[in-house]
């Protein structure tokens, strides 16, 4: 007989239940990002409309409504514009792309990608392959990622192959490279590159590899260097010019003396990159050996500078001096991006670009350390629309709140120097 519980019911039975509610809460979720979608679109219209009133020219209506969304949604000023560029593809182009959401046969995500294969369409002709290929009949049940985008991709193409062919051409225009985070005290470098240069630079990097693995030392422990190692150090050295890459480069790594000198196990944190180990720190500052025998810098002409960075006792607050300059240069400069690290405003966690006032400095704002806040060029020119303000929360340090032209307010506080602990309440 099979196992039953106390309640009397089967131990199958319980489990079926469990995938049904799983199925069903998925099916609410895409319901509730279709009705998201339709909520933004008419936040969208309402807020041109108010702006219409207000007086504001035309081309400059509809500026800071992703900002404002993504507030409200918790997510970085960037998703917040993208999540409104899908809203109103949905809503007003491809509405059986829509019902699809609404009734769950299609996630979000994938929704998206229908969106972003079809952006190179004129309006008529993307009305056309939502209808072609009617998500809302069940063309993609069972499908996976891959498969939407192809089928998308071959809609379009038959729709109009020229937008599609110098969608291809104008790609090259988003060459990029870019630094995230990764686990372990590593960082994923990326570069989206034309093909052919991307399959060039792959090629060369590995000819190096392969000259170098007979000749290349055998690192300490008696560890061999894999190809994919030599790769990496190949192309630091190629890119910066140094074996190790860190010569006349500055990394602005904070801690506290006690981590330094003292060996505590306070947390570092590196500029642009996050938390670090205090132990990785330490070895970064001396040359050390680290966990796994590498040396986190190479100690060869390699100079260490220590800048004193001195705190409020009871707030953890950086403390700084007012300046009669309009512009945040030199090491105030360096001081707040030290303190801010990222962004200031909620959910965004983009590079800071530029160091702007809270207070105006029309409105009689002061150019100082506690006037100042780091903010990625979007935000800032955000801030700048009719109808948003910031000003310094004086009950609390370093906070910040940001009010939106709907009302909404919003707080941000800069992040925790390492060391500082805050007491619970």
């Amino acid at each position: 007989m099979d196992s039953v519980h106390s309640s009397g019911r089967s131990a199958s039975t319980v489990s079926a239940d469990l995938i049904e509610q799983l199925r069903v809460l998925e099916e609410m979720k895409s319901a509730i990002c279709g009705l998201q979608a339709r909520v933004a679109v008419a936040f969208d219209l309402a807020q041109r409309a108010e702006q219409a009133e207000a007086g504001i020219p035309a081309s400059e209506r509809g500026k800071g409504v992703g900002a404002q969304l993504a507030l409200a949604r918790r997510e970085s000023p960037n998703r917040g514009s993208r999540l409104l560029g899908l809203a109103k593809a949905l809503v007003m182009e491809m509405p059986r792309t829509l019902a699809a959401l609404n009734s769950g046969q299609l996630n979000e995500w994938r929704a998206t990608l229908l969106v972003k294969e079809t952006a190179c369409l004129s309006v008529e002709d993307r009305v056309a392959v939502d209808e072609e290929l009617a998500p809302d009949t069940g063309t993609f049940e069972g499908k996976g990622d891959r498969a939407v985008i192809a089928a998308a991709k071959a809609a379009a193409y038959r729709r109009d192959p020229r937008s599609v062919v110098g969608r291809a051409s104008r790609a090259a225009s988003e060459r990029t490279v870019s630094l995230r985070p990764a686990p372990d005290t590593m960082t994923y470098l990326t570069a989206l590159l034309p093909v052919a240069q991307g399959v060039a630079v792959y090629a060369a990097l590995n000819r190096a590899a392969d000259s170098a693995r007979s000749t290349r030392p055998v690192e300490s422990g008696g560890v061999v260097p894999t190809r994919g190692q030599i790769m990496a150090d190949t192309l630091v050295e190629r890119v910066t010019g140094t074996p190790g890459g860190y010569t006349g480069i500055n990394l602005d790594l904070v801690m506290t003396d006690r981590s330094l000198f003292q060996g505590d196990s306070e947390p570092a944190r590196l500029q642009g990159y996050g938390i670090v180990p205090a132990a990785w720190a330490r070895a970064a500052v001396g040359g050390e050996q680290v966990a796994g025998g590498e040396p986190a810098v190479p100690d060869e002409e390699f100079q260490v500078w220590l800048r004193r960075l001195y705190t409020a006792p009871a707030t953890g607050e950086l403390l700084a001096t007012d300046s009669k300059a309009r512009l945040f240069t030199g090491r105030l400069r360096r001081f707040i991006e030290t303190r801010d690290h990222t962004c200031r405003t909620p959910y965004c966690d983009a590079p800071i670009r530029h160091i702007d006032h809270i207070v105006p400095w029309r409105s009689g704002g002061k150019t100082n350390f506690a006037n100042g806040a780091g903010l990625c060029e979007a935000c800032n020119h955000t801030k700048e629309q009719p109808g948003w303000a910031t000003q310094a929360v004086h009950a609390d340090v370093q906070t910040l709140e940001i009010r939106t032209p709907t009302g909404h307010s919003y707080l941000s506080k800069a992040p925790p120097l390492p060391g500082d602990r805050p007491s619970r309440t």
